[in-house]
């Protein structure tokens, strides 16, 4: 009698064969939900990426900085009176920092609750942060002090300017992080790593600016 063949040796081809992985076609690596092995290589290069995009970031704004202190030297330059609601939108900037670590420590906790909450609370201090900034803004330009008024309003409408452009960058980043619990390649504790990553970057770099446009007036 001839041997029964089986569904799997049909799909292989030869009976006693390895049957293919039941993985979706991914080649080994699955779609976010599999183990740290699944996810290495593409991980490396999500933080690849993010490290490249971290430099470019800081060399334009060392960049800009450079330009900041040439220009500086020249005689028509005038200290900008500094708003003080800067002081607090720094001080809100700097506490998302601790919340936004707070949620990653109750996501390893694996509460999800608990992580949604304090990441909930870091989007809307960066909110906050970005209406501090406006209304910075808002105080110069009823104090007479516009973009075109001195190099030195200039220079301050430009960094904070393009400060606050990449952390609207990030305030998206940590709402996706929020609403998304599964992607295709990573895992929601891997992207919210790489997006508090981002978010420490900017709250240093602000840091970094207000004491330049402080201290260098």
């Amino acid at each position: 009698m001839t041997p029964v063949t089986t569904a799997e040796e049909l799909h292989v081809g030869h009976g006693g064969g390895t049957p293919p992985p039941r993985d979706g076609g991914n080649g080994g690596r699955g779609d976010g939900a599999g183990g740290g092995m699944a996810h290495s290589v593409p991980l490396r290069a999500y933080y690849l990426g993010l490290s490249l995009g971290l430099v470019s970031i800081l060399m334009f704004f060392m960049a800009l900085v450079s330009a900041y202190l040439v220009r500086k030297g020249r005689g028509d330059w005038q200290p900008l009176p500094v708003p003080q609601i800067l002081w607090a939108t720094t001080a809100i900037l700097v506490t998302s920092s601790l919340t936004v670590e707070k949620a990653r420590k109750r996501l390893a906790e694996g509460s999800r609750e608990g992580f949604r909450v304090w990441w909930g609370v870091t989007t809307l201090l960066g909110l906050a942060f970005l209406g501090g900034q406006w209304m910075a803004w808002m105080q110069l330009r009823e104090a007479g002090v516009f973009l075109a008024t001195n190099p030195s309003s200039s220079f301050f409408y430009l960094l904070s300017g393009a400060h606050g452009v990449h952390v609207i960058g990030g305030v998206l980043a940590l709402a996706a992080v929020f609403v998304r619990r599964q992607y295709r390649r990573v895992t929601q504790a891997a992207a919210a790593e790489m997006a508090s990553i981002y978010w420490h970057f900017m709250d240093l770099l602000w840091v970094f600016l207000l004491l330049l446009l402080v201290l260098g007036r």
